[in-house]
C-alpha cells in the first residue's frame, strides 16, 4: 500500500485504527520494548524495529515476518514503556491484521496461543489437554521428548490427567472467548 500525502490510508493509519494500535505515533523509539522482550531472540525484527517499519510503510515486510506472532503477552514491554504505549497490544493489533489477511508464518507461538484459547473455553485451563492440542498436530516428537517432565508434573499433582470440572461461569467465559475470536477475525470491530 503506497504512502501518499492526501487522503490515502497508510500502513501506520491502518495499525492506528486497529484496537491496541492507537498509540503507535506516540512511540519515541527508545528501545525499552525490545530490551524488555523475553522472546526477542526468536523475532525476525524486534518490537522497536517493527514499529519503525510500520511507520516507514513496510507493510508486506511486517505482515509476512514471524515477529508479531512471537509475542507471548508477558507485558514486560508495557510496564516499562516510558510513554505508556502498551507495545503488547500494538503487536497484537498487527498480528490481527496479518492473521485476517492470511499471513501464517511458521512459528509455534501461534499454535500455542490457539491451544491456550481452546483450553480456556471450559473456564479453566486443562494443561494436559492444551499440551496434547499443541504437540499432536505440530511436533509429536518434541511432545514425546517432554513426557518425563509431564510425568513429573502429573505425579506431583501439578498437571491433572482429567479435565477440570465445569466451573461457575464457564459458559460465560466460553462466550467471551468465542466473541474475542470473532472480533479478531472481523478486525476488532
Amino acid at each position: 500500500m503506497p504512502t501518499t500525502i492526501r487522503g490515502a490510508k497508510t500502513f501506520v493509519d491502518e495499525v492506528a485504527a486497529e484496537p491496541g494500535g492507537e498509540k503507535i505515533n506516540e512511540c519515541i523509539q527508545c528501545g525499552v520494548c525490545s530490551g524488555s522482550c523475553t522472546t526477542v531472540e526468536w523475532w525476525q525484527y524486534p518490537p522497536r524495529k517493527i514499529i519503525a517499519m510500520i511507520r516507514a510503510g513496510k507493510r508486506e515486510e511486517v505482515l509476512s515476518s514471524s515477529s508479531v506472532f512471537n509475542c507471548v503477552t508477558c507485558y514486560l514491554c508495557t510496564v516499562r514503556c516510558p510513554r505508556g504505549i502498551n507495545p503488547t497490544q500494538l503487536i497484537h493489533a498487527v498480528e490481527a491484521i496479518a492473521e485476517r489477511e492470511g499471513y501464517r508464518p511458521k512459528t509455534p507461538t501461534l499454535k500455542l496461543f490457539r491451544s491456550l484459547r481452546e483450553a480456556m473455553k471450559q473456564g479453566r485451563v486443562w494443561e494436559l489437554g492444551m499440551a496434547l492440542r499443541f504437540y499432536l498436530p505440530s511436533n509429536i516428537l518434541l511432545g514425546f521428548k517432554n513426557i518425563g517432565l509431564a510425568w513429573s508434573l502429573v505425579t506431583r499433582g501439578l498437571m491433572p490427567i482429567l479435565p477440570p470440572r465445569k466451573v461457575k461461569g464457564g459458559k460465560e467465559v466460553a462466550a467471551i472467548m468465542n466473541r474475542v475470536h470473532e472480533m479478531q477475525k472481523a478486525g476488532g470491530k
